[in-house]
């Protein structure tokens, strides 16, 4: 087995491909075999992953992967003290391999034999180390300083080989690296002198100006003396009897040249050829037929007949038509030794008027050495001297960014053998045999292969499907898939998945792909007023919409149209670029569109009419929430909603999974809609629209949204008097509390809302209430009073015989009676809940998972296992995310019992993971108690202490009495334990006082422990 650092993090077995797990996972591995046979510690691993900013779960999430790559790589890794180290052969990790070539080729007497040294040694690179994965400090303590022995390596090979008279092989591999990394003197110095000694001058002194342009205009010095000296001895040699000296910051012995060289300096030639084309990117993909047109233009000349050759590439802004021009004319460079022209035309760019003809014949007329005053001032003339100057010349010129016909035509050569490319958004009519090469937008295969091109074949395959995402979201423009991959390619930590999520947004995807210059202000006028008064209008309310999407139902609303009617609109506005469709049925505004479109609304339409557009959106927006809503649990406490006409834009839901798939659609917009009554002080719709959302928002993560929408609410019923909205707001603000740990807060709000409700004679609504305050009591560990009050929900939902409330609650008193010890009573409750045939739910899950907790008890494995199989399937296709999380953690428990402790520890730490995913916290601490004591059923009594430690903290800083007292006791009684007695005895005392009061079983033991320790309970 073979494992590779230098390029992304890979293994090889008998030469096949080896899977080495997920970026994290990698970079595990990458550090441990960077640093082979020494401890990489913990934190450092940490710090390699998040820099300082880890999760909670970074340390378990660390131990995940470790588990994984050891499952993955036997007897690879090993664990230290303070962390863990690898050990391998170094003869079989690229890294180690090619610092011992390194002292292979120092060592080396002979030139021959150190230049095959150091070649050997570069090919164990494969790319950039880490890519893919890490953070920056793992970029600047590890990933640079290998690249800088790369670059090392380089410069000592070339030296070597030049001196061997290899002149074109330090060509062929240096041209590429000195456009990777422009200010490494040594790389530009020793291709200078390789091009000079196989007599390419011109090329070397392009090179040196290439160099000096860069250094002067983004560092604001000049080359170094070195430098500056073989620039002027290649000059002055005309011949090309350079002696090459070592390149800059190397020691050497070498002399200069003498004073006398200069004697026979020549004039220069009246025609100075030059190559002015900007660097061509090493990474060029796609694009094969065009370039392949473009090349075989280039050499038409061998066997035909010569003739002025022109090539007009044509496509929309941004597909890349600069980038073909300037990689073919770079392919061709050698077919044209008189010189490579560049000039950029300025046809189509912001703050920039197109270049006269007059002024691109003068910078093209001092380009080719005539010198400014010898320039004629009429256009006409300089032509003139333009063709004359080209006269039997082999010349490259490419034109970029032309913007008509008349621009262009008087800059064309005439000579026979010249080629100009010229690049355009238009077809640029007139021109006479030119040949066309239109681009259009790339397609997925040309999309992904620029992926692999710059990040490595093995990034892209692991995310090929959010690989293919991005593409999609960029439209397959190339120069946002450039934005993208050179974003990404400077930050190895970012997936395809995170920059697809990043371009999702909607405030980000364009601030991610903005290209300076572009100033579309007059470009949207023009487009606005190509309308029709219809669609004007249109574009103006859709600028109106509350939130930065909207679907083709909710625009039905917007306009006030039938969908079919309002569908048609909506594309004729996407026909025209004003509006983008990133989804079926989905729509949104360009960013700056959006502005331009609000702005121009509220000059254009009255206020009313645009009050009244968002209003029809706001009700549209509460009717389909109130119906989601319906899908993801059982609604307690049913009202009549305040609006009307709604059914007109309606679109059905026919399942829970597109009731959470419309949520996640516009949960942005649900707030925001939100914001909008209350801005209006209509707070019947306001706490409505609130109190269909809260469940989703609570479920899947977005606490942040779940808080502020429910305190917009709060407050606009409490000013405008409404008790009823007040009280119901109070119980959705109060579950906000309660998932932030904030118990005691929670429990106040809810009692005030049960309080409320009953002076209301609102049963159902203090039903409601009754529920949550049960799920409070239930974590703060009061288990007799969430009991109490569950089964007070329980009975309502058998008297009324709603048989989903019914499910749900069996499930959950089942749950405290597990805790209670009362197995017989949990067992006749998850029976009850699953003999109710209703759509699967949370209760079925939660009957589910106490009866597996209840078979591994009794011992009956093959049982508990197949029913926390089946409640993970549930709860994953439902996506009942806390009931996952806490069957994992029953899973794993059950593991433990049946013997299997890393099969355990893995899933306590998964469930920690997807804790961390679904920022869903309220069950971490009793996780943390639980891997705790698998650990120390593992003999790992350390890692032990660390987890009830950690359970110990979270659970007093939440107030979760229960697991405070479970981590006091295990603390307490750890087999290496090495606190005083007085510690073991005040943890062992409050956590008997604790269990006793909260009436659970574990109190038993706690009073075990201070007996046979010789101490009264």
């Amino acid at each position: 087995m073979e494992f590779g650092v230098l390029g992304p993090i890979s293994a090889w077995a008998n030469g096949e491909v080896l899977s080495v797990g997920g970026p994290r996972q990698r970079c595990v591995l990458g550090a441990l075999l960077v640093d082979l046979g020494k401890e990489v510690t913990v934190e450092r691993l940490v710090d390699y992953l998040w820099d300082d900013h880890p999760p909670r779960t970074a340390r378990s999430v660390i131990q995940v992967q470790i588990s994984h790559l050891r499952r993955a790589f036997p007897d690879l890794i090993e664990t230290t003290d303070g962390g863990y180290l690898a050990e391998v052969d170094p003869a079989r990790v690229d890294l180690h391999q090619f610092r011992r070539l390194v002292s292979g080729a120092k060592e080396a007497s002979e030139p021959a034999d150190a230049a095959a040294l150091w070649e050997r040694a570069l090919d164990c690179w494969r790319g950039t180390p880490f890519s893919g994965v890490g953070s920056d400090t793992l970029w600047y303590t590890v990933v640079e300083p290998l690249l800088e022995e790369r670059w090392a390596a380089t410069v000592a090979w070339a030296r070597c080989t030049l001196s061997l008279g290899r002149y074109q092989e330090v060509i062929t591999r240096l041209t590429p690296l000195v456009r990777e990394e422009p200010f490494r003197e040594p790389l530009q110095y020793l291709l200078m002198a390789a091009l000079q000694r196989s007599g390419q001058r011109a090329a070397a002194l392009s090179v040196y100006r290439e160099m000096r342009t860069r250094l002067v205009e983004e560092l604001g010095v000049d080359p170094s003396p070195e430098m500056q000296e073989l620039h002027q001895r290649i000059l002055r040699d005309m011949e090309g009897g350079v002696r090459i000296t070592d390149p800059p910051h190397d020691s050497t012995d070498a002399e200069p040249e003498s004073a006398t060289e200069d004697s026979d300096a020549a004039a220069p030639p009246a025609f100075t050829p030059r190559n002015d084309l900007p660097r061509d990117i090493p990474d060029f993909a796609g694009r094969e037929q065009p370039l392949r047109e473009l090349l075989a233009l280039g050499q038409r000349h061998d066997g035909d007949p010569p003739r002025a050759e022109v090539a007009v590439i044509t496509g929309p802004g941004g597909a890349g038509k600069t980038t073909l021009a300037v990689h073919a004319a770079h392919r061709l460079t050698q077919l044209f030794p008189d010189g490579q022209l560049f000039i950029d035309l300025y046809g189509y760019t912001v703050d920039q008027e197109p270049l006269t003809v007059t002024t691109a014949l003068g910078s093209l007329l001092r380009a080719v050495g005539v010198e400014p005053e010898s320039i004629p001032e009429s256009a006409e003339e300089r032509s003139a001297l333009w063709r004359a100057m080209l006269d039997g010349k082999r010349i490259l010129v490419v034109l970029d960014n032309a913007r008509s016909f008349a621009q262009v035509n008087p800059l064309l050569p005439a000579a026979s053998g010249s080629l100009t490319v010229v690049t355009a958004r238009h077809d640029l009519p007139g021109l006479s045999g030119a040949r066309y090469v239109p681009l259009g937008m790339f397609g997925e295969r040309s999309s992904l292969q620029l992926f692999r091109t710059v990040l490595g074949a093995d990034r892209v395959e692991r995310e090929e499907d959010h690989a293919l995402q991005v593409v999609r979201l960029c439209g397959g423009l190339p120069l946002a898939l450039r934005i993208v991959v050179g974003r990404m390619l400077s930050r190895p930590r970012w997936t395809f998945d995170h920059v697809a999520q990043r371009l999702g947004e909607h405030q980000r995807r364009f601030r991610e792909l903005r290209v300076e210059g572009q100033d579309v202000e007059v470009v949207f006028e023009l487009s606005y007023q190509s309308l029709n008064d219809t669609q004007r209008r249109t574009f103006l309310l859709l600028g109106m919409m509350i939130g930065g999407t909207v679907d083709l139902h909710g625009a039905a609303a917007l306009l006030d149209r039938d969908p079919p009617d309002a569908d048609d609109l909506l594309q004729e506005l996407v026909s025209v670029c004003l509006l983008d469709e990133p989804g079926v049925d989905l729509y949104r505004f360009h960013d700056l569109i959006g502005t331009y479109a609000r702005q121009k609304a509220h000059v254009v339409l009255p206020e009313e009419e645009i009050e009244a557009a968002r209003h029809r959106l706001a009700d549209h927006y509460l009717d389909m929430a109130h119906r989601a809503g319906h899908w993801l649990g059982p609604r307690v406490h049913d009202y009549e909603l305040g609006v009307s006409n709604t059914p007109r834009y309606r679109n059905e839901l026919h399942s829970r999974a597109e009731a959470i798939a419309w949520f996640e659609k516009h949960q942005d917009n649900l707030a925001l809609a939100v914001d909008f009554y209350a801005s209006r002080g209509i707070e019947e719709q306001a706490w409505q629209l609130a109190d269909s959302i809260w469940r989703f928002y609570a479920s899947f993560g977005h606490s942040e949204l779940l808080m502020s929408t429910q305190e917009r609410a709060l407050a606009v019923s409490r000013a405008k008097g409404n008790d009823r909205g007040s009280a119901v707001t109070l119980i959705g603000l109060g579950i906000a509390h309660c998932l932030a740990g904030r118990f005691e807060i929670s429990l106040e709000m809810l009692k005030e809302a049960r309080r409320v409700l009953a002076e209301l004679g609102d049963h159902e609504g203090e039903t409601r209430a009754y529920g949550n305050l049960g799920m409070v009591y239930e974590r703060m560990g009061y288990f007799q009073e969430a009991l109490s009050c569950l089964e007070k929900v329980l009975n309502y939902a058998v008297e009324v015989g709603d048989q989903r409330l019914e499910a749900m609650e069996r499930g959950n008193v089942a749950t405290l009676c597990l805790m209670l010890g009362d197995l017989s009573r949990a067992v006749e409750q998850c029976e009850a809940a699953l003999e109710i045939r209703v759509d699967e739910d949370s209760g079925h899950v939660a009957a589910l998972r106490v009866l597996g907790e209840i078979g591994a008890r009794s011992g009956e494995f093959d049982q508990a296992f197949s029913r926390f199989e089946e409640a993970l399937q549930v709860a994953q296709r439902l996506g009942f995310n806390s009931d996952e999380i806490y069957t994992r953690n029953a899973l794993a428990v059950a593991q433990r019992e049946w013997g299997d402790l890393e099969s355990a520890v893995e899933s306590h730490l998964s469930a920690l993971e997807r804790s961390e995913e679904t920022t869903q916290s309220t069950a971490d601490s009793e996780i943390l108690n639980e891997l705790g004591t698998t650990y120390v059923h593992a003999g790992r009594y350390e890692d032990a202490r660390v987890s009830f430690e950690r359970a110990l903290k979270l659970s007093q800083e939440r107030k979760e009495r229960f697991a405070e007292a479970r981590a006091l006791l295990e603390l307490a009684v750890l087999p290496s334990g090495t606190q005083d007695p007085e510690t073991t005895h005040d943890r062992l005392a409050t956590a008997y006082a604790t269990f006793t009061e909260l009436g659970v079983p574990e109190a038993e033991r706690a009073r075990a422990e201070l007996e046979r320790r010789g101490w009264h309970a």
